[in-house]
């Protein structure tokens, strides 16, 4: 499937934030999919999650999680110093920020003409922790969270002090957990106290622990597992097929 993307700026409570669209040129529309990325923004790997992702027929907006504090277009290098700035910004900005940039991005995908308003959440480490606050609301039906970091420990955003443990009977839609048990950031009593809290607030879910380190899905670094990444994405794809359906109106694809 040949795909187009742009380039948007969406109105937020903390300013505009940039945001990138992946679609299918194919006329017709098609389920929308948020996809967080991890504290580094919108790097190659992210880019190239998107565009796998709209290729399998999606609209995906990633969103710039930290562009009240970052210029438009930064991307932190995958280094210890692109590491402390995002993990600095990760706690500078307040968490009603982040669900009010999840809120904008839902209803950009909702209004957006290739759109069908079927939409789900995705996010990588920091971005599971939004993604899986964003499937809070209820237009999100389906979620898909790889090793999100600081649910288990109540510390994103200012303050460190977050809710999420606290919010989860919000969530309606269903989940998709995916976790690396050599991960360092969400050891297994975090993972344990995750798993029991989403129990217990009648989440509809899947739970998926593999022998992966943080970052296996990340197709660059020492840490990429590429056949573990294919198992995944292929779960996830199945789980937005399901529960977001297929395209409408689908042209014909380009020769």
């Amino acid at each position: 499937m040949i795909l187009q993307s742009e380039t948007c700026e969406l109105e937020t409570s903390t300013g505009p934030m940039r945001t990138y669209v992946y679609r299918p040129v194919a006329a017709g529309r098609y389920p929308g999919v948020v996809l967080f990325s991890e504290i580094f923004q919108q790097t190659g790997p992210i880019k190239r999650t998107a565009a796998l992702l709209a290729g399998h027929g999606f609209v995906v907006a990633v969103p710039e999680i930290f562009h009240e504090l970052e210029a438009p277009g930064t991307e932190l290098a995958y280094d210890q110093a692109g590491a402390a700035k995002g993990n600095r910004d990760k706690e500078a900005k307040a968490i009603a920020a982040y669900d009010d940039d999840a809120r904008a991005a839902i209803r950009f995908l909702r209004s957006y003409p290739s759109c069908t308003g079927k939409i789900g959440s995705m996010g990588i480490c920091i971005g599971g922790h939004l993604a899986f606050r964003a499937a809070m609301n209820p237009e999100v039906l389906a979620g898909a969270c790889f090793y999100a970091t600081d649910i288990h420990k109540r510390s994103l955003g200012l303050g460190m002090n977050d809710n999420t443990l606290d919010r989860m009977a919000e969530i309606r839609g269903e989940m998709m957990m995916v976790w690396g048990r050599q991960d360092p950031h969400v050891p297994e009593e975090g993972r344990r106290l995750i798993q029991s809290r989403m129990s217990e607030s009648k989440i509809v879910y899947t739970w998926h622990e593999f022998n992966g380190a943080h970052a296996f899905l990340r197709d660059e670094g020492p840490r990429y597992d590429p056949a573990l990444a294919l198992i995944c994405y292929r779960m996830v794809i199945d789980l937005f097929k399901r529960k977001l359906g297929e395209g409408l109106d689908l042209g014909e694809r380009p020769a």
